[in-house]
């Protein structure tokens, strides 16, 4: 018998498992004799019905096997609390591979207290770089990658960035992106799903806004600027902007609620389903979030980043996003651009199919018959 154990942790990481999990189950259902099994552990790391519970739910994830319960805290308390229940199911479990998936603080975590129990770890979404260490998420890349030996790579910048750090190119998979796969699956209930009605709102007169990175939203000065922004674009278009409860509790603190105009459409955080629905019917995406600049450049919707470097270069450089930087002019001046019809268009890269998660079951199962 052969166990595996995918983690997730973070939003993110439940629309990057799903598919994955599925694949497995494919393969058991057409090799009933195999004696792979595949398990989920759930750190915990988002808690809450709308940060995790209800993307299992909508994404038709099993029960999770093992939860951690980790809740929140600093990086180093959360990240030590992850290792210790960790190691705790390793332990019990004893499996042969670990996969991680992304960059956040769960991935980083699992895939050290793996290595460190002498199992091996496949790293999903590896060799994305932005090259700016002041984000917690590229020093969990780098490590992550370091110590991994199976490193599955979206895009073809991630294998470049893998081989100047050294790694060995029979570790290296290039894949595809197991977002894309997520978002495929899943198109027949994004078109039925019902979140333009619910809002009134009518395809592509309205954009969509999130933001949460601490660049952005943990300042004053900053959050305050942002908010003018917000005000200035919706003059022109209806914006609809799901808050993330780091983003909503600072709105209150610094008292900037009150200077969001009717226009401005605040919402909880919302479920995969109804996330896509919004994006794919919009007229642009405002954001500071990474996977979304993969699902829009997919989509073929004009997506404004507002930070100062991208881990996707491959969606500036072929796909639909502008990376405007922390200066609200240039992405005033790209928001403008999209509004007067003058949007770039972009094309979709090589092995966003929906069948990443196929070729890395593929690729570990191989490995594993010849361990």
């Amino acid at each position: 018998m052969k166990k595996i154990i995918s983690v997730v942790g973070a939003r993110p990481n439940f629309m990057k498992i799903a598919p994955i999990h599925r694949a497995f189950k494919k393969f058991r259902e057409e090799h009933p004799d195999s004696e792979i099994i595949h398990k989920i552990c759930h750190t915990g790391q988002h808690y809450d019905n709308n940060m995790s519970d209800i993307f299992i739910k909508e994404l038709e994830l099993p029960k999770p096997d093992f939860y951690l319960g980790v809740g929140s805290g600093s990086h180093a308390v959360q990240t030590a609390k992850i290792m210790i229940e960790f190691e705790k199911v390793l332990l019990n479990e004893k499996p042969d591979l670990v996969i991680v998936v992304g960059d956040v603080n769960s991935t980083i975590a699992c895939s050290l207290t793996a290595v460190k129990c002498g199992i091996k770890v496949a790293h999903v979404e590896a060799g994305l770089r932005s090259f700016d260490r002041s984000m917690p998420e590229e020093i969990n890349r780098i490590l992550t990658d370091a110590i991994s030996d199976y490193l599955f790579v979206s895009e073809k910048s991630g294998i470049a960035n893998l081989k100047r750090e050294g790694i060995p190119d029979e570790r290296i998979f290039f894949v595809g992106n197991v977002m894309i796969d997520s978002l495929v699956y899943y198109l027949p209930k994004i078109d039925k799903s019902n979140v333009l009605k619910n809002f009134y709102l009518k395809p592509f007169e309205y954009g969509v806004v999130t933001l949460h990175r601490p660049s952005n939203v943990d300042y004053k000065d900053k959050l305050s600027n942002i908010v003018d922004f917000l005000r200035e674009i919706s003059v022109f278009k209806r914006l609809v902007f799901p808050v993330h409860p780091r983003t909503y509790n600072n709105l209150e603190k610094f008292g900037l609620l009150t200077l969001l105009n009717h226009n401005i459409v605040l919402t909880q955080p919302m479920g995969y389903i109804d996330f896509i629905a919004l994006v794919k019917n919009s007229s642009f995406v405002l954001t500071d979030s990474g996977g979304i600049q993969e699902e829009t450049t997919y989509l073929g919707i004009p997506c404004i980043t507002l930070r100062n470097s991208t881990e996707r270069p491959i969606t500036v450089e072929i796909g639909t996003n502008y990376l405007a930087g922390e200066d609200i002019n240039t992405a005033y001046g790209y928001i403008w651009e999209i509004i007067n019809g003058n949007a770039k268009v972009g094309k979709i890269p090589e092995l966003w199919d929906g069948k990443a998660s196929e070729r890395i079951v593929e690729i570990i199962v191989r490995a594993i018959q010849n361990w």
